[in-house]
């Protein structure tokens, strides 16, 4: 993460697409197979894809009609207990829970979802962050491409590329986390607001 202070004005999460670009028409799991049939190649291609998605309709939550559910955010850094968030509760009160992260360090973020009901396209993490106390100056901005998911019973996850924590007295602090899981249609999947602390060690 390099800290870079920005006064600029930041579009909304879900207007961050490119304006010229529009993503492919939804289609489900039956019209991607209908399609192409005489492609055999094309037909096994699908077929390895979507697995068991084409012979069931995999729903794992009867009572959300989304088709991504957000389980868990985790930070990742090697040689030391993945620190995570529980995405299914009050998110009202995940800010509460304060990651404390070793300046200098490299670390990932590591993002678990379920894909239910049809297949989902172009997934996307975006993560604001902003120094505590200046809630409009964001210091860090990221976006990362997850990519295209069929439907499963099984938790999926996607890992960020390592990022080095800042350093130094001035990065040391107390900083907000503003995240959006979306998708190539501005389907926002969830947002949720967390926090983190820069310290000189882990204690």
């Amino acid at each position: 993460m390099s800290i870079e202070i920005t006064n600029e004005v930041e579009l909304h999460d879900e207007e961050l697409q490119d304006a010229n670009y529009q993503p492919p028409p939804e289609k489900t799991i039956e019209e991607i197979m209908a399609a192409d049939q005489e492609d055999e190649s094309l037909r096994r291609y699908k077929e390895i894809l979507l697995g068991a998605a084409q012979a069931e309709k995999i729903v794992v939550d009867m009572n959300d009609q989304r088709k991504v559910l957000v389980k868990k955010l985790a930070l990742v850094v090697d040689g030391r207990k993945d620190m995570e968030l529980d995405l299914t509760g009050d998110l009202s009160q995940l800010k509460k829970q304060v990651f404390v992260i070793k300046e200098g360090v490299q670390y990932k973020v590591r993002i678990d979802f379920i894909v239910q009901r049809e297949i989902v396209h172009g997934l996307k993490y975006v993560q604001k962050t902003y120094r505590l106390g200046v809630p409009d100056l964001i210091v860090d901005k990221m976006t990362h491409m997850v990519g295209s998911y069929p439907p499963k019973k099984e938790i999926q996850c996607y890992i960020t590329p390592s990022e080095e924590a800042p350093s130094g007295l001035m990065a040391r602090g107390t900083y907000s986390v503003s995240s959006l899981f979306t998708d190539d249609d501005k389907h926002i999947h969830l947002k949720w607001d967390w926090t983190f602390e820069i310290k000189k060690d882990w204690e």
